[in-house]
């Protein structure tokens, strides 16, 4: 019985990641630019969102008026994509800034903090861009 209300519950999870998603566009990647990358499937539920949400949110509020900081979102699932989602080894939704051969992964932190604690994972992000702007 626990084994099937387990199974039930985590059907009801990936049922409700079913969220639309923007149609990939040619990404250029500059080295001279820290870019801030969400990388997503075709499917996301409420954590996913938000995670993408608050990641766009602090470029836009923090970076706006700075032309080497940028915000990417990158659909997995889209044709188009598997250089960098080669190049930084995706295999689920990623949150990653990256500075030409450099980058660090904050997915962990995003995934924990973007739905119950936004304010962490925008201080979060906004400390490792800086770190790569100095």
């Amino acid at each position: 019985m626990k084994k099937t209300t387990l199974f039930l519950i985590l059907i009801a999870i990936f049922a409700s990641c079913g969220q639309k998603s923007k149609k990939a566009e040619t990404i250029e990647i500059s080295p001279e630019v820290v870019n801030v990358f969400y990388f997503h499937g075709k499917q996301r539920c409420k954590t996913c969102v938000a995670v993408q949400d608050v990641a766009r949110e602090t470029i836009e509020k923090y970076f706006a008026e700075n032309n080497k900081v940028r915000f990417i979102e990158i659909n997995t699932s889209e044709k188009g994509n598997e250089t960098l989602i080669e190049k930084y080894e995706v295999a689920w939704n990623a949150l990653i800034i990256a500075f030409g051969d450099n980058n660090v992964e904050i997915t962990d932190q995003a995934f924990a903090t973007a739905v119950n604690n936004p304010q962490s994972l925008e201080n979060l992000i906004k400390v490792e861009v800086n770190k790569f702007l100095q």
